[in-house]
């Protein structure tokens, strides 16, 4: 397929934020409607997005994204639901830069997957969000055990007077894109590979808790991250970054054990380069840019250290913000 770019719309306000389909504000409704899980936020999603604002401005309304929180797998058959990309707000912000205006992060329960396509339909897309226009992935189903298909969806808007846009898959190396794709790509730990299919580098957040300090004393601080509901990269030392407070620091960031002194425990670990400061209790979100090495038992202190300087100078190199491509920001 011809080359496509990933839009980065300025958009005036920042992308509303919202959980409920009570007392919808009125700029929320009567716009353009995409309804999918959107987890990570691809380039398959971008493309979505970019019909959405576009299907938007025709109708004269906002570009909403209906989505659910938390993936309704988790409710149906949880032993099987796949762990997150993104957190909720993160989604939401990566949806912004898109220029979506708003995203509506449905809690999901029993009663919103009892609903039949038909219901989902005319509950949710017609009476509570007044679409008047919808756009969706060739792939969409809906409604209860996921019966509603997009020749469903295009059949019910049909008699409603309304017109489904469908987006086909985006591919890149000749393989369609998707969340499981991302999922695999990050699993394996190649974060580089991730980067070419994800419209961000790709973040996890967590709290700052206080570690061993091993760090600090060889001239190596770390911030130790915890409560991590995203998915974990495969374990491994990582070039990154590391965001606080609304500044970016590059980072070296090791991910798993520590057996150079007998720990054997996974662990998150972002040194934050050139930093210096209280981190203790902190919320930072870190991004994982390239993966340089393996977790390695080193012989003493020393060699960790020398090894540590590489990792930290590898770290400092300027990476694109996605990978190679066919030219900046685009897919083939």
């Amino acid at each position: 397929m011809p080359a496509v770019s990933i839009p980065r719309i300025a958009v005036g306000l920042p992308v509303k934020l919202l959980r409920s389909l009570d007392g919808l504000p009125d700029e929320v409704r009567s716009g353009a409607v995409s309804v999918g899980n959107f987890d990570g936020v691809h380039v398959g999603h971008a493309k979505i997005a970019q019909q959405l604002v576009a299907a938007a401005k025709r109708v004269g309304g906002a570009a909403v994204v209906f989505t659910f929180d938390p993936h309704p797998a988790s409710l149906l058959r949880p032993d099987r639901s796949p762990v997150p990309l993104t957190w909720i707000e993160r989604r939401a912000e990566l949806l912004g830069e898109l220029g979506v205006h708003a995203v509506i992060a449905y809690p999901t329960d029993e009663a919103l997957l009892r609903l039949t396509d038909r219901e989902f339909f005319n509950q949710i897309l017609r009476n509570r969000l007044a679409a008047r226009a919808i756009v969706e992935g060739a792939n969409f189903r809906f409604g209860k055990d996921r019966r509603g298909t997009i020749d469903t969806l295009q059949q019910f808007a049909a008699e409603s007077g309304l017109a489904v846009e469908v987006v086909e898959p985006v591919l890149v190396d000749g393989e369609p894109v998707s969340s499981s794709r991302v999922r695999r790509l990050i699993a394996a730990g190649d974060v580089t590979s991730a980067r070419r299919v994800l419209t961000q580098p790709y973040r996890v957040r967590g709290i700052v808790t206080e570690g061993a300090g091993r760090g600090a004393q060889i001239g190596f601080p770390t911030a130790n991250l915890t409560g991590i509901s995203t998915l974990l990269p495969a374990q491994g030392v990582y070039a990154g970054a590391a965001y606080l407070k609304g500044q970016r620091w590059k980072a070296a960031i090791n991910l798993g054990p520590n057996p150079t002194f007998g720990e054997q425990w996974t662990k998150v670990e972002a040194h934050l380069i050139d930093f210096s400061g209280e981190l203790y209790g902190q919320v930072i979100e870190v991004e994982f840019l390239d993966r340089l090495r393996d977790v390695q038992t080193f012989r003493g202190v020393e060699e960790l250290k020398a090894q540590l300087e590489r990792d930290v100078a590898a770290a400092r190199t300027p990476y694109p913000l996605r990978g190679e491509g066919p030219g900046e920001g685009a897919l083939s």
